[in-house]
């Protein structure tokens, strides 16, 4: 441990040895469960907390609304004529923050990564006029900051986005209006003038009552714990009806956080 910080520790490493440092974490590390399980992780873990369309490493935790998939469900789905894409999300330790302050203006949101991939932007942009609907609260932040991240290439265009960071208040103060086909469509100009198919960028957004969705139309996601930033962003989506669902959920013994049941949500507007 070198240090405290207001929420957390900086730890510094060493080892000795022919291993990298991912390798080390892959053999001594256990499946990081949320905090609130309240268990010891086990080997079942591995798949069970894991979803079925998993590639990159990286995560302090799996985007849990992904749990509902199986390969057969999304076969279902795409005979269905629904398309999918795939986001890489690397999902924080600041998802499992609690609202600890008196009003949402004092909390501070953690930076978190995200993958701004020129395949992702070419599927929304193919699809400008289906409806798009993120799959967990991870992607929806992720997506709805690829709409911020063209805006402010728009207002700066010798902006690094790999040096940059999403501001926690952007949606709210900056008065933007551009449509989000035109905002992605600079972001793209953007990764194929520096001949990058992805970038790894930062964001602080926080979505809560107020914000303006720009892209996202719905969200699939599980039933959240309160004082938290996740079901502030449902209400973001549904104002106060969000305690209608959840009394109901309660009603009817719904399993709620990682490991509960899903439920899909369409904005009031929509």
């Amino acid at each position: 441990k070198v240090k405290r910080t207001d929420d957390g520790f900086v730890i510094r490493f060493s080892w000795d040895s022919q291993h990298t440092f991912a390798e080390i974490l892959e053999l001594a590390g256990k499946t990081p469960l949320p905090p609130y399980l309240k268990r010891a992780a086990e080997e079942k873990d591995k798949l069970t907390y894991q979803t079925v369309y998993a590639r990159d490493k990286g995560s302090v935790a799996a985007p849990t609304a992904g749990l509902h998939f199986t390969e057969n469900l999304l076969q279902r789905l795409k005979n269905k004529g629904i398309s999918k894409t795939l986001l890489t999300l690397h999902v924080g330790a600041g998802t499992f923050k609690p609202v600890s302050s008196d009003t949402i203006q004092d909390h501070n949101m953690h930076a978190e990564e995200f993958s701004i991939q020129l395949a992702v932007i070419n599927d929304l942009l193919n699809n400008r006029h289906r409806k798009i609907i993120p799959v967990g609260t991870t992607s929806m932040r992720a997506l709805e900051s690829y709409y911020w991240a063209g805006i402010m290439l728009h207002q700066n265009s010798k902006l690094d986005l790999k040096e940059a960071e999403i501001s926690q208040w952007i949606a709210y103060e900056n008065k933007a209006e551009l449509s989000w086909p035109e905002s992605l469509e600079g972001l793209r100009d953007y990764l194929l003038l520096n001949e990058l198919t992805y970038l790894t960028a930062k964001t602080r957004i926080i979505i809560a009552p107020g914000y303006r969705h720009k892209l996202c139309k719905g969200l699939l996601t599980n039933f959240h714990q309160p004082q938290s930033t996740l079901l502030l962003l449902v209400a973001s989506l549904v104002g106060d009806d969000w305690k209608n669902i959840y009394q109901h959920a309660l009603e009817n013994e719904y399993r709620f956080l990682s490991y509960g049941d899903g439920c899909l949500i369409l904005r009031a507007s929509s």
